[in-house]
């Protein structure tokens, strides 16, 4: 594994301009008026993706890297094809965007930090199928999870705005209650779909390499402790009905593992092991 530096914050820099104009329309659009004018809302989504795209595309072509920075860009990227890809198949998602862009560029800052501050470790030269495949089997996962988790918050918003009988200008561009259960429910269902073959790509993609099918280390110990979580919720719901806050808390305990398990363990290693050697 070689290592080669970043070319400054640049990458993130731009990536990070390209959510803001989306961003704002999910801040400032109320419900009635994307259906006004979805052609600005698709149009804002496509530069979005374009940002975060172009420079993954841009960093594939050098190799995969395991570097924070690209962590967080590729997350960025898969979060947002996945939100363009639930938005077309059900109406109510877009309403997500007002959750869900904030957070992504908060992510896109904090890239464009990692980029300016870190060095990359690069796998140079082309990666194998099967590592391609596992790639982006995992960043397919997190980006579902993602969008689960942003349904389940939102889902809670507007259940208790709907107690307390005061909704706000916030609450009012969410999803209804339902359609966020609903929501929430079906993406997780791809999710531990898609976690499965997650799971055993890497089980694969490790016997490979070593000639043992399983390791015990923390990214794959989290990733087992939330296919674990999604399963239970799913069978919950399928036999008690399960719903509200409960299922939410679910649904976010499975998203704080993965986050845990991609970006966290990311984090530790790059920024808290290397400060604290310094």
């Amino acid at each position: 594994m070689d290592i080669a530096p970043y070319s400054g914050a640049l990458p993130g820099i731009m990536t990070t301009a390209a959510l803001v104009p989306l961003t704002l329309i999910a801040l400032r659009t109320i419900p009635q008026e994307k259906a006004d004018a979805p052609w600005l809302f698709w149009l804002t989504l496509g530069v979005a993706i374009a940002g975060p795209a172009q420079w993954a595309f841009f960093q594939m072509s050098r190799g995969w890297s395991t570097g924070l920075a690209v962590a967080l860009t590729l997350t960025v990227a898969a979060c947002l094809i996945a939100f363009a890809i639930v938005c077309a198949a059900s109406a109510p998602a877009w309403r997500l965007s007002r959750l869900l862009l904030p957070y992504l560029l908060a992510l896109s800052g904090l890239a464009a930090a990692a980029h300016a501050n870190t060095l990359g470790h690069v796998l140079l030269g082309a990666s194998p199928l099967w590592l391609d495949f596992h790639i982006l089997i995992s960043l397919t996962t997190y980006a579902l999870v993602t969008l689960a988790a942003v349904a389940a918050l939102a889902g809670v918003i507007q259940e208790r705005a709907l107690k307390t009988k005061r909704p706000t200008w916030f609450s009012r561009a969410l999803p209804a209650v339902a359609e966020s259960e609903t929501l929430e429910i079906r993406l997780l269902a791809l999710s531990e779909a898609v976690l499965g073959a997650g799971l055993m790509s890497g089980m694969a993609l490790l016997y490979h390499q070593t000639g043992a099918p399983l390791r015990f280390d923390h990214k794959t110990l989290l990733s087992i402790a939330a296919f674990l979580v999604i399963g239970t919720l799913l069978i919950a719901r399928a036999r008690s009905g399960v719903r509200g806050r409960a299922a939410a808390r679910l649904a976010l305990s499975a998203y704080f593992l993965l986050t845990l398990a991609y970006i966290g363990v990311k984090f530790v290693r790059e920024v808290l092991l290397h400060t604290a050697t310094l």
